[in-house]
């Protein structure tokens, strides 16, 4: 089994529900202040059923691929690469936005969260749905984004799956140390770590999204003589060709192979592949330059110690006494 697999879900999940346990966090303090703790158990509620509702999604999506697998037997090896790569470029889509979204909104994510839990605490009657309403989108978000990944390299079995399981607790275990224990951490730093190490396993899903995308063009091309020209690029032009990607670039199967350590690891956590033809490596780079530096433009600033409207600073989130 090889357990390298479980290393990228292991960081998203890790990231995404920090964010979703500062918000938890958040919450369950502000109630605290308000002397609302009888609301706690709504915000509980909150995070099982979002956590539920997550998995459920991703069982859907397991099932939608079975079905759509074995509908047409003789085209299970082009629709399984293809359904990959669907899955990649909305993984891709998802977390890129979600990456730079967060970090621009980070340094506002306490005065955001104060504003939706006041507004709720207002309406006495509908105070415990709006906290609970906080608490499962925040949940639902961030799971949403690990199943698209997970079905994105939905042919790796379960142990994509471990590594969701294993960041989730290790997020709930530091959503625990900041606001239950009150231990100093640097979310700032924490956050900028997680977000490069993102940005990298997201450009490598951009490679293994369009070697999908080849080898489903590939094997419908040659299912028969009439589809065999949507191959482009022709056998003849190199020994090692490809499909749809061009002439090959890059190889080093002999130096460093895909299959075997350390580029077995490499290939999991950030879609090393030992073979990287021309398109992909456009890809790739065109990826690092727009997401990576739309990302790193984006740092500017405290990521958790906010301006409101007035010059005075906001407390650090990770203050268990805030």
């Amino acid at each position: 089994m090889n357990f390298s697999t479980a290393i990228p879900t292991f960081v998203i999940t890790l990231r995404e529900g920090v964010e979703a346990a500062l918000v938890v966090g958040i919450v369950l303090a502000l109630l605290k202040k308000a002397k609302k703790s009888h609301l706690k158990p709504w915000v509980y509620a909150g995070v099982g059923v979002g956590i539920a509702i997550s998995a459920l999604i991703g069982v859907l999506f397991s099932w939608i691929i079975q079905v759509v697998g074995t509908a047409n037997p003789q085209y299970t090896s082009v629709v399984e690469p293809l359904l990959e790569g669907v899955f990649s470029v909305l993984a891709i889509a998802m977390l890129s936005w979600m990456l730079i979204w967060m970090t621009q909104q980070a340094k506002f994510l306490k005065a955001q969260v104060e504003g939706a839990v006041t507004q709720a605490l207002t309406k006495n009657s509908n105070a415990a749905w709006g906290v609970f309403s906080l608490v499962f989108i925040a949940v639902v978000r961030e799971g949403f984004e690990t199943v698209l990944f997970i079905a994105a390299n939905f042919q790796q079995g379960l142990i994509p799956s471990i590594g969701a399981v294993a960041g989730l607790t290790v997020a709930i275990a530091i959503g625990v140390l900041l606001f239950k224990w009150g231990i100093k951490i640097n979310i700032r730093q924490f956050f900028q770590v997680m977000g490069v190490l993102l940005v990298l396993i997201v450009a490598g899903l951009v490679v293994s999204a369009l070697k999908n995308f080849d080898d489903a063009v590939a094997n419908f091309a040659f299912s028969s003589r009439a589809t065999q020209s949507l191959c482009f690029y022709y056998e003849r032009f190199t020994k090692i060709h490809s499909c749809i990607l061009g002439p090959i670039v890059s190889n080093t199967s002999t130096i460093l192979p895909e299959e075997q350590f350390p580029g077995i690891i490499l290939k999991s956590l950030f879609g090393y592949s030992d073979k990287i033809y021309l398109v992909q490596s456009v890809a790739y780079i065109g990826f690092l330059l727009t997401i990576g530096g739309l990302y790193f433009r984006s740092l500017g600033g405290d990521f958790f110690q906010g301006k409101k409207n007035t010059p005075s600073r906001q407390k650090p989130i990770n203050s268990a006494k805030d």
